[in-house]
C-alpha cells in the first residue's frame, strides 16, 4: 500500500508499506481523506517530544471499514477516527476526563496514522459517519471538536465580543462555534492575506496584524473596554502580549496554542484588571459527538477552510505549502 512517512526533520515521502493486519480489537480502515494539522508540522520540524521517525503521520482522517470482527462497526461503514488513546486508569481517566489523561497518546503521533491507504484503528476509536456527512468533511471533525471544546470551556455568553488571535483552521473554527454560541461580534487577526480573506468570507471582522493593532479595533467596538473573551491561537510572543491588551477588565483569555518557546506573560497587567486565563487541550467524547451532529444537521459550512486537496504522492508539496500561511489553510490528502 501507499504510505506517507515522516523520515527526519523536514523530510516526508510517499513509499510502499505492507498492509497492516488488525488485531481482534481493531478494524482495518481504507483511508479516504486525511488532513495536515499543526501538530504534524511540529513533528515535521523535529520538535515533537514523543513522535519518532519513521512514522506514518495523520490523526485527522476518515475512511471506510475494510475488515472488522467486532460488533461496533461493519465492513463498508464510513467512519471518522477519534484518535485519542488514553490509559483508562489515571485520575483524569477515572474522573471522565480522558482527554487530559496523564499518559495520553495519539494515533498518528505515537503510532502510525492516516497518511496511508490502509491503517488499523481500535474499534472503540471509530465513529460511524451519518449519511449526510461526506468523508471529506469527516476529516474535519477532529479539528472541529477542538474548537467546540475551546468555546465550551470558555465563559463566552450571548452578545459577548470575542477576539481571536490567529486565523488558521482552528482559529476560524473557533469563530464559527463562537458565532453559534451567540457572540455578538467576532474580531480575528492574522498576517496571512489568504487566511484573512477566508475570515472575511466567513463574516468575521478580519484584522491584518501587520498593519493594525487588533486591540485598538476591539476597543473601538467595545467603547474602549476590550473583548469579553480572547482566544489565543497563534502561539507567539506578539499574540501573548496582545491577548492581555485585547481583553476587558475581569475578562477571560483562552490559550489554545501549544507554544514551541515559552512566552513572557505580563501577569501584573492581568492582576490589576482581574483577568482570568484558561488553557484548553483537544476535546472530550461529547465534543466529538457534537462536531458530528453539527455537520449532520448542516449547521456549518467548512468548505472555505479547505484550501488544497492533494494526492498522497504530493505529500512533500503539502508540507511545503503548510510552511507558508500565505499559500494554504487546511490541506487534505485524498487517498
Amino acid at each position: 500500500m501507499k504510505a506517507g512517512i515522516y523520515l527526519s526533520p523536514k523530510q516526508v515521502k510517499m513509499t510502499e508499506r505492507e498492509m497492516p493486519v488488525p488485531r481482534p480489537d481493531e478494524a482495518l480502515i481504507k483511508v479516504s481523506y486525511a488532513g495536515i494539522c499543526g501538530t504534524d508540522m511540529m513533528i515535521y520540524h523535529g520538535l515533537h517530544p514523543r513522535a519518532e521517525a519513521p512514522l506514518i503521520l495523520g490523526h485527522e482522517f476518515s475512511g471506510i471499514v475494510a475488515a472488522s470482527d467486532g460488533d461496533r462497526v461493519n465492513k463498508g461503514d464510513r467512519v471518522v477516527v477519534e484518535p485519542l488513546l488514553n490509559c483508562g486508569f489515571c485520575a483524569p481517566c477515572r474522573e471522565g476526563q480522558a482527554h487530559v489523561c496523564k499518559s495520553l497518546r495519539y494515533i498518528g503521533i505515537d503510532q502510525n496514522g492516516g497518511f496511508a491507504e490502509y491503517t488499523t484503528v481500535p474499534l472503540h476509536r471509530l465513529r460511524v459517519l451519518p449519511e449526510s456527512v461526506t468523508e471529506k468533511m469527516g476529516a474535519m471533525i477532529e479539528p472541529l471538536a477542538v474548537a467546540i471544546h475551546t468555546v465550551r470551556r470558555s465563559k463566552l455568553k450571548v452578545g459577548d465580543t470575542a477576539a481571536i488571535l490567529g486565523a488558521g483552521p482552528i482559529g476560524l473554527l473557533i469563530g464559527l462555534i463562537a458565532e453559534r454560541a451567540g457572540a455578538g461580534k467576532i474580531v480575528i487577526s492574522d498576517v496571512s492575506p489568504v487566511r484573512l480573506q477566508a475570515a472575511s468570507k466567513m463574516g468575521f471582522e478580519a484584522v491584518d496584524a501587520r498593519k493594525t493593532d487588533i486591540s485598538q479595533v476591539v476597543k473601538e467596538y467595545t467603547d474602549g473596554c476590550g473583548a469579553d473573551v480572547v482566544y489565543e491561537v497563534a502561539g507567539n510572543q506578539t499574540t501573548a502580549d496582545q491577548m492581555i491588551e485585547c481583553v476587558k477588565h475581569q475578562g477571560e483569555i483562552a490559550v489554545v496554542s501549544v507554544y514551541k518557546k515559552p512566552p513572557v506573560i505580563q501577569l501584573a497587567a492581568m492582576h490589576f484588571r482581574e483577568i482570568s486565563l484558561m488553557t484548553t487541550r483537544c476535546y472530550s467524547p461529547g465534543d466529538f459527538t457534537k462536531a458530528i451532529e453539527l455537520l449532520e444537521q448542516n449547521k456549518l459550512n467548512l468548505d472555505p477552510l479547505v484550501s488544497h486537496t492533494l494526492p498522497l504522492e504530493d505529500i512533500q508539496t503539502g508540507f511545503n505549502l503548510m510552511e507558508n500561511p500565505d499559500q494554504a489553510l487546511k490541506i487534505l490528502f485524498k487517498l
